[in-house]
């Protein structure tokens, strides 16, 4: 059936009433209550999708096209990288959505990995010591996934269209293959020797030598795809209660893991209470615990609102210096406080102006502040939180609002694959404290807060933002790059609020970050000679590094038109379809 825009009826009017024929013109007219009508699709309408690969950006246009709105977008850009983006994402990872429905409500779905029922406190540390690779590659490193229990909450819910027609098109691109590309070959190459262990893992991603394919190679993945129409025939009970979470307890009984068929079964994404914050008359959206990106990327607006960033040129040594202290102030009252909600205290405090103040008091322009323990906020034991990655938004002219990030954490997550089922499993576990005091593989410190329990989900810093001025959504931002995600949205709020730069201007400028421990300000190499020297001069542990993450951003200019970027350092494709 072919659906005439507004534009095209109004020519066919115009053109029968010139002809003075009243029975074409009839016709017109039940041409637009037949089809325009029952649609109730106006032909105006309008999304914008930012991924970082054009074929994920290119399903979120066609959900849209086929009746989707910008939750439909999203689900279908998640269910296509986790083919062409194996690497950072797909169903055996997990995720957190932050959604803004058309009547302003926002939802906000956690799809993070949980700990198996077995897991215990101490499962990583071997003669009292924990052992980082026992985390990070192998059976005892995978969490429950959580990623497909949200998109199918989030369809369900929010979308229109059926799940099952999603999966299925992912699923050709899985048959068809898609040609390697340098940025998929740097990633595949760092874990030759990790997916070399394991026989899925290498047949799917590693040529007969066990070397990684060629460029230009089309790589395809027929189990992936067929995993995708199993679940599009049988729902996610297929991966939930059927045969994949057998298939997962069989394998973790030959090699020595832990999980078993019922914790899928008992697996839920759940729906959370979004962090809210205000900077400089915006309101901020964040995601909350398991999260620590919404707590913190509020804690550190917070703190910087009491700065006058306005003057401060964003390459310039006194910006860097002010941002960065704010960052080691939330980062390490993040070691010690945060942790799954539904399981510790996490304080709501931590995001208030009165905490940020107080905090903000810490910060010496000249130098480099002296900060070896976490600070305390107001009413910490009662005012509560209720009990590789990549960032993908979308938006449509109906109002609808999708930032989501998702994640099998390190690249290629653990390594396995669990057989004849083509889909890669997370390292999430990782994200744990294997030990309170001993770092994970980004260098991270936790303590008992986000110590492993049963059923537990780690603590992650993935930080999928929605930003509001006068109740109207403006931009969305998040990133990739583990605990730089944070730094890198509260990096493009500044500067798209403060220093007014178009999502493009604000993802190309130089980025830095600090994590409190280790204690070293990584900055990328474009900031200026000057400014590194100012720095170091002042106190700071400067190491420079080419890049930092991958962020994503999508917003309305001041004339309601989508505009975005997808970060100038990856692949990625924003993208306005009508």
């Amino acid at each position: 059936m072919i659906v005439y825009s507004k534009e095209r009826v109004t020519c066919l009017l115009e053109d029968h009433t010139r002809k003075s024929s009243s029975f074409v013109m009839m016709i017109c007219v039940l041409l637009i209550m037949l089809i325009i009508v029952p649609l109730g699709l106006p032909a105006d309408r309008t999304l914008a999708a930012v991924t970082v690969h054009p074929l994920a950006t290119k399903a979120a246009e066609k959900a849209f096209k086929e009746g989707g709105n910008a939750v439909d977008a999203a689900v279908a850009s998640a269910l296509t990288l986790g083919v062409v983006d194996g690497f950072n994402s797909g169903i055996g990872g997990g995720c957190f959505m932050l959604i803004r429905k058309s009547d302003g409500e926002f939802i906000a779905i956690d799809g993070r990995e949980t700990a198996p029922s077995k897991a215990s406190r101490d499962m990583y540390l071997r003669d009292g010591i924990a052992k980082s690779e026992l985390s990070q590659t192998g059976a005892l490193a995978i969490g429950i996934p959580g990623a497909l229990a949200a998109y199918n909450l989030a369809i369900n819910k929010y979308g229109n269209l059926d799940f099952a027609k999603l999966l299925r098109q992912a699923a050709m691109i899985a048959d068809e293959g898609f040609l390697l590309d340098d940025s998929y070959l740097v990633r595949l190459k760092k874990v030759v020797n990790k997916l070399r262990l394991f026989p899925a893992s290498s047949r799917i991603f590693l040529d007969s030598n066990g070397s990684p394919w060629p460029k230009g190679y089309r790589l395809k993945q027929s189990d992936l795809a067929k995993s995708y129409r199993n679940i599009a025939n049988h729902s996610v009970d297929w991966f939930y209660k059927g045969p994949f979470a057998l298939k997962t307890e069989q394998w973790m009984v030959l090699n020595d893991g832990l999980i078993v068929h019922e914790d899928f079964i008992s697996y839920e994404a759940k729906r959370r209470e979004p962090v809210r914050t205000t900077y400089r008359d915006h309101e901020i959206i964040g995601f909350p615990p398991p999260s620590s990106g919404g707590v913190h990327v509020a804690q550190i607006l917070n703190i910087l609102e009491n700065f006058d960033l306005f003057s401060m040129a964003p390459d310039s040594s006194e910006f860097v210096h002010i941002v960065t202290e704010a960052m080691r102030l939330a980062f390490v009252d993040r070691s010690y406080w945060l942790g799954d909600a539904d399981f510790v205290s996490v304080p709501r405090g931590l995001a208030s102006k009165k905490y940020a103040r107080m905090l903000a008091k810490k910060i010496n322009l000249s130098k480099v502040a002296s900060i070896n323990v976490h600070s305390i906020p107001e009413d910490a034991d009662s005012d509560l939180f209720g009990k590789h990655t990549t960032h993908f938004s979308t938006a449509d002219s109906d109002g609808w609002w999708v930032a989501c990030t998702a994640t099998i954490n390190t690249t290629f997550g653990s390594g396995v694959v669990i057989p004849d089922t083509g889909i890669v499993m997370n390292n999430e576990m990782d994200d744990f404290s294997a030990q309170p005091g001993v770092p994970n593989v980004f260098g991270l410190v936790g303590a008992e807060a986000n110590a492993i329990v049963s059923g537990k989900r780690p603590l992650s810093s993935m930080s999928p933002t929605i930003v509001l001025k006068d109740g109207v959504p403006i931009f969305t931002i998040g990133a990739a790059g583990g605990p730089t995600i944070i730094s890198q949205a509260v990096l493009a709020i500044i500067n798209i609020i403060d220093h007014k730069m178009k999502p493009s201007k604000a993802l190309d400028q130089a980025r830095f970050h600090h994590q409190w421990k280790p204690n070293q300000l990584l900055l990328e190499k474009k900031v200026g000679q000057e400014c590194i020297d100012s720095l170091v001069k002042i106190g700071h542990k400067v190491k420079l590094i080419d890049s930092i993450g991958a962020a994503q951003a999508l917003g309305r200019n001041n004339i309601g038109a989508f505009v975005g970027s997808a970060d100038p350092r990856g692949r990625g494709v924003f993208s306005v379809f009508d």
